[in-house]
């Protein structure tokens, strides 16, 4: 018997998302499982979200009204963090799809993973590591779909093996997940070192600017690969010895 499909609350923070990357959101989100919830936050009455309106139709999102009450004072976070524990406690969801580049939802997503769920985080570049680095996985909004030349030249380029071996929070998360599942050989198997880092911290390739998690990883120029009847085995070079595995 097939697992069921997951079931994803897909709630939108509309002051701080662009409309026209809903279509990849959505698809992003279905590689997790089924969005039965679609919310998207703001005023709506503003002029600033008239890019929302007929996407709000297309993918049958349900706009939530929130006035702004006083200056200064965003309604429509509180509005979406009061419905996220509303959702939450009604216990019938695996995850939550959050969709903004406003750091303010970190305490709201930490609270989240307390109760085992997976929270799946989407936004802009601009969005702050709290936020970025509290999420179960986070994908910049800039990584997904197809980009324009120019993002393609500067956003999404991938990041050189210099760059990449200066991010020491990366490579001490890409050395610890290989540690952690490798075996008495030193390999370990890319698919077990993939849930390590899951289990670590948010992470996506793609941000770096990479498609696969193996690119990244070869890319770096400090981990063996050997491809074994299409299984992908990987040990640090440090580790490496002249035998291959097998």
């Amino acid at each position: 018997m097939a697992e069921p499909e997951r079931r994803i609350a897909l709630l939108i923070d509309a002051d701080n998302a662009p409309a026209a990357k809903i279509d990849v959101i959505l698809a992003e989100v279905a590689r997790h499982g089924v969005a039965n919830v679609r919310r998207a936050y703001g005023n709506w009455k503003s002029p600033h979200l008239k890019s929302w309106e007929a996407t709000l139709h297309e993918y049958a999102i349900r706009p939530i009204q929130q006035f702004a009450y006083s200056s200064g004072k965003n309604a429509s976070d509180m509005a979406m963090v009061i419905d996220a524990m509303d959702l939450l406690y009604a216990r019938n969801l695996d995850g939550f799809a959050i969709v903004s580049s406003d750091a303010d939802f970190t305490p709201m997503v930490m609270r989240l993973l307390t109760e085992g769920v997976k929270v799946y985080g989407f936004g802009e570049k601009k969005t702050p590591l709290p936020f970025v680095n509290a999420c179960s996985k986070f994908t910049y909004l800039e990584a997904l779909g197809e980009p324009s030349a120019e993002a393609t030249a500067v956003t999404n380029k991938p990041r050189t093996a210099k760059e990449l071996r200066d991010d020491t929070r990366l490579l001490q998360m890409l050395r610890s997940a290989v540690e952690s599942a490798s075996g008495d050989d030193g390999w370990a198997h890319l698919g077990q070192v993939g849930h390590q880092i899951s289990n670590q911290a948010s992470f996506d390739p793609r941000n770096y600017g990479f498609r696969k998690l193996s690119d990244l990883i070869e890319a770096t120029g400090l981990f063996e690969v050997n491809r074994e009847n299409q299984i992908l085995w990987i040990r640090p070079r440090a580790k490496a010895k002249a035998a291959k595995k097998g």
